[in-house]
């Protein structure tokens, strides 16, 4: 007996699949509870129809997420922070600055779908923005300290300037 199952059903197949079962599993359990019906001519027809216009949604939902992925990817935000004065964060920055800051440039962004790692230094970050099971945008960012973004620059070029004193020494020896 042939079953087009209406949802997932573990061991046997997947939602819209086509089975084949013997007569009693399928009168007796599928098809009371609700797990599938017979796979007639018409039903098989309904459900080709049916799987065309998922199809024709699901491409258009990836075609927008594709479409917002790439304005996003050109996005690079700055965040401001409270930091203490060896350059640490207090506290974090997470999804949510993240989605607050993509909001005032016009992109509505849920924060349940923005991955990014602990950021609990100033620096440069990147985060992963999950706009569809296969697309997904890459927004860089930047953290500096709260009011002081004049201190951050110099701040940054000392490490740099350290670098070559420490070269130095180890050429002369």
């Amino acid at each position: 007996m042939e079953i087009i199952l209406k949802e997932d059903v573990i061991g046997l197949g997947y939602k819209n699949d086509i089975v084949n079962v013997k007569s009693g599993y399928g009168r007796n359990y599928l098809i009371p509870y609700g797990k599938g019906v017979i796979a007639s001519e018409s039903a098989k027809k309904q459900l080709a129809e049916t799987l065309k216009q998922k199809a024709v949604k699901l491409a258009k939902i990836k075609a927008e997420a594709e479409a917002k992925a790439e304005k996003l990817n050109a996005v690079s935000l700055v965040i401001s922070t409270k930091v203490s004065s060896s350059g640490v964060i207090y506290g974090s920055v997470n999804s949510l600055q993240i989605a607050d800051e993509l909001q005032k440039l016009g992109f509505d962004v849920d924060r349940k779908i923005i991955v990014v790692k602990d950021v609990k230094s100033v620096g440069d970050y990147v985060a992963t923005i999950k706009l569809h099971k296969e697309v997904s945008a890459q927004v860089p960012f930047k953290v500096i300290a709260e009011g002081a973004p004049v201190e951050e620059t110099p701040a940054a070029e000392a490490p740099v300037a350290e670098v070559p004193v420490a070269e130095a020494p180890a050429e002369e020896a």
